[in-house]
């Protein structure tokens, strides 16, 4: 975890701030001809305020202006992490600094902002680990419940599945390549990823992707739908991304569209 409040992020805090700003400007609507001249009225004065003595003071004003706004954000992170770290404090510093008279050392100051990673850090854990707890109860009550209706079938391993509609063509190998479409959700019914929304069918290795998908699939004829309810450890397990957290039990509905067999001559493209 990088430590909070340094400032080497300056720069990139800069950079982003002003792609906000750029942004935000490109989605502001035109205003209304018949009320211009009272946006340009109320807008004057801000102008005014605005104005400054030269191009060098109003870049260390827009300095100033970012770093703020990352320091802001940054304590209301710590803030949502339980944190109550003091914005005067902060502007304390800075202000200390500036004025060659801080009360810390560089030392003091680096061991300080080391000790508050690690409170941190144990701050997030705590709530990851609880959090992953949840999902694996959650998981366990969703399995038991789908494993209760009519035609749900539970391998060794643990996957279940529902044949929604069965297809006549073949069954792929782990070694084929296939193509489907397929809608993932997790058990809450919060939908993580889907092909049907990008109107593309996916196509990869079978025997390149969650354990769960590669077992599930084989059992599928070409034309066919099922439903495939997967375990977190036939799943990502306790590995968390922003869109599926630590030990999810996942649910797709899977759609064989193709298979294409791995003992077709390979080309000098896919090759090298």
């Amino acid at each position: 975890m990088k430590p909070v409040l340094k400032m080497s992020v300056l720069a990139a805090t800069i950079l982003l701030a002003v792609g906000c700003q750029d942004e935000k400007a490109a989605e502001t609507k035109p205003a209304e001809p018949a009320k211009v001249e009272q946006v340009a009225a109320e807008a004057a004065p801000a102008a005014e305020a605005a104005t400054f003595a030269s191009e060098d003071d109003k870049a260390a004003y827009a300095i100033g202006a970012s770093l703020a706004q990352y320091l802001s954000a940054n304590l209301d992170q710590q803030k949502e992490l339980g944190l109550n770290l003091s914005r005067e404090q902060v502007v304390a510093g800075v202000s200390d600094v500036f004025a060659d008279k801080s009360r810390l050392t560089a030392e003091e100051t680096q061991q300080t902002l080391q000790a508050l990673d690690l409170r941190v850090a144990e701050i997030v854990k705590k709530k990851a680990d609880a959090e992953a707890q949840k999902n694996v109860k959650a998981g366990d009550d969703y399995r038991a419940e789908f494993a209760k209706k009519d035609g749900v079938v539970k391998t060794d391993s643990g996957l279940l599945y529902h044949v929604d509609t069965e297809g006549k063509g073949e069954k792929p190998a782990a070694t084929d390549t296939v193509q489907v479409h397929y809608k993932g959700t997790l058990t809450d019914g919060t939908e993580f990823d889907s092909s049907y929304k990008r109107n593309q069918p996916a196509t990869f290795p079978l025997n390149q992707v969650i354990p769960g998908w590669t077992e599930g699939v084989q059992l599928m004829p070409v034309g066919s739908k099922f439903t495939f309810v997967i375990p977190p450890e036939l799943a990502y397990g306790a590995q968390a991304n922003p869109s599926i957290p630590a030990n999810s039990t996942l649910v797709f509905e899977v759609e064989l569209l193709d298979i294409v067999k791995a003992d077709k001559p390979a080309t000098d493209a896919a090759t090298q």
